[in-house]
């Protein structure tokens, strides 16, 4: 499996984002961190932005919806730009339409779980998906730390598809991106690590670096 890194823009400078996206040109993906303050406790952006950082950016959008009804703002986000959506199975939305509606879209679908959902709970779904995200943290904010105990989650998700995406975000740097990678993930989301970094291109390079087993 390919491995990729992709920096959340969560942890960017907000007041200069085309700047932030030029620091991290080596990136094989953006992350974006859409929430909306009701499934998760912050709130951050929405498709008006995405489609704005679209315009200064040819990387690929790794979106990933914090929000109740993903369902109801697929399209919009699709318009706006993203590459790859992914929404919570806790959401409100029925799973399989809002998968059948972002594949309709022409985009890529991913389910993301928090850190106390069952792992199977998403494998009903894995045929139509391109990604499976596991949280390493509570979504909502950036900087926890990372949680090692969810790892056997990746574990059987590789087991069962040697070929899908599994995405790690939360608490990712130089260490535990080699736990991770360790498990079975292949896609990295890191934010402090990457844009506190003096040089964030050559932080993404060690984070890759390090996940090569």
């Amino acid at each position: 499996m390919e491995n990729k890194i992709s920096p959340s823009i969560l942890a960017s400078d907000y007041a200069n984002l085309e700047t932030e996206l030029e620091r991290i040109n080596a990136s094989d993906l953006i992350h974006i961190d859409v929430m909306d303050g009701h499934f998760v406790p912050n709130i951050t952006i929405g498709a008006p932005v995405v489609k704005a950082l679209k315009k200064v950016c040819d990387i690929p959008f790794d979106v990933h919806l914090m929000i109740s009804n993903p369902l109801d703002y697929a399209e919009d986000f699709a318009n706006a730009g993203a590459d790859i959506i992914c929404f919570h199975i806790e959401s409100e939305s029925d799973t399989e339409k809002t998968i059948n509606k972002i594949l309709s879209l022409g985009k890529k679908a991913a389910l993301a779980v928090k850190p106390k959902t069952e792992i199977d709970a998403v494998l009903p779904f894995i045929e139509k998906l391109s990604m499976i995200l596991v949280m390493t943290v509570e979504p909502g904010f950036g900087g926890q730390s990372f949680m090692e105990e969810v790892m056997p989650k990746i574990e059987k998700i590789r087991e069962i598809n040697k070929d899908i995406d599994i995405e790690v975000d939360g608490g990712i740097n130089e260490e535990t991106v080699k736990i991770a990678a360790r498990a079975g993930a292949n896609v990295f989301v890191a934010g402090s690590a990457v844009f506190k970094a003096p040089v964030p291109n050559e932080m993404i390079k060690t984070l890759k670096d390090n996940a090569r087993l």
